[in-house]
């Protein structure tokens, strides 16, 4: 049975460096140019802060599903406490089997807990979530373009 809950991301860090690389081949850009190579410092800093909303997805307590994202005020909003998301992934397997819907509900029921205003979240056009977004009631805003001026 497949459950979802607000965790800290720092008692879990190290159960989820495994799953990088898989969640990195899938989805990442300019793989050729761009390692793998997280700041774990800095997550494990925010966390330490509280601006850390870390949701995991469990199957018999094996990590299947995780959710990072940063809550803080706006940049432009000081009033507005703002639910960004970084990264999210859901293990192949268990996609179609309403994980993703899970794991946002959970997301979303933390984020009002915290007195969240304003979430966003976001998908690669490559491997495109924005069903699962528009099903949760969001609305696309922005669209945003990548290109890699770097030597390769």
């Amino acid at each position: 049975m497949m459950t979802f809950s607000v965790e800290s991301l720092t008692d879990n860090l190290e159960t989820m460096k495994p799953l990088f690389p898989l969640h990195w081949e899938e989805l990442a850009l300019n793989k050729d140019a761009v390692p793998l190579d997280p700041q774990y410092d800095i997550y494990l800093h925010r966390d330490a802060r509280g601006e850390v909303l870390f949701v995991a997805g469990r199957e018999a307590g094996r990590l299947i599903a995780y959710f990072v994202g940063f809550v803080a005020p706006g940049l432009h909003y000081k009033t507005c406490l703002t639910l960004t998301m970084d990264i999210f992934w859901v293990m192949p397997e268990y996609r179609g089997k309403s994980a993703g819907i899970r794991l946002f509900k959970t997301v979303e029921t933390e984020a009002i807990r915290r007195g969240v205003q304003r979430m966003f979240m976001g998908s690669k056009l490559h491997k495109d979530a924005g069903w699962l977004f528009e099903r949760l009631g969001y609305a696309p805003v922005e669209t945003y373009y990548s290109k890699f001026i770097g030597e390769r």
